[in-house]
């Protein structure tokens, strides 16, 4: 093998060490400061039991049937269920402007 080679191999190792060393470093600064136990994307992350009790029971429980023949009892409660929606969205008082973010609607 030639110089120019044995060099790329060589600068090739080092880059790889390097990389493995800072990542070594940061997974445990991750895991030593506690935030690993903040992510809440991980698969195996458990809500509160406060955030449970929180939840909207009715969000998601709606699915609209996607096979099988569309009938009109099947239109008329997908529209019940997409008017309940519209309902919800309507119901907020100018969401858009400036004074949804006031402090009197901020509770502060």
């Amino acid at each position: 093998m030639n110089r120019g080679g044995r060099n790329l191999i060589i600068l090739g190792c080092i880059a790889a060490t390097i990389a493995l060393a800072t990542t070594s470093v940061s997974l445990a600064i991750y895991h030593g400061s506690g935030d690993i136990y903040l992510d809440r994307s991980r698969p195996g992350y458990l809500p509160d039991k406060e955030e449970i009790e929180q939840a909207d029971p009715i969000a998601d429980e709606y699915e609209f049937d996607k096979s099988g023949p569309l009938t009109s009892g099947n239109l008329e409660e997908y529209l019940d269920k997409l008017q309940q929606e519209i309902d919800a969205v309507n119901a907020y008082e100018k969401p858009f402007s400036a004074d949804a973010l006031s402090d009197d609607k901020l509770g502060i």
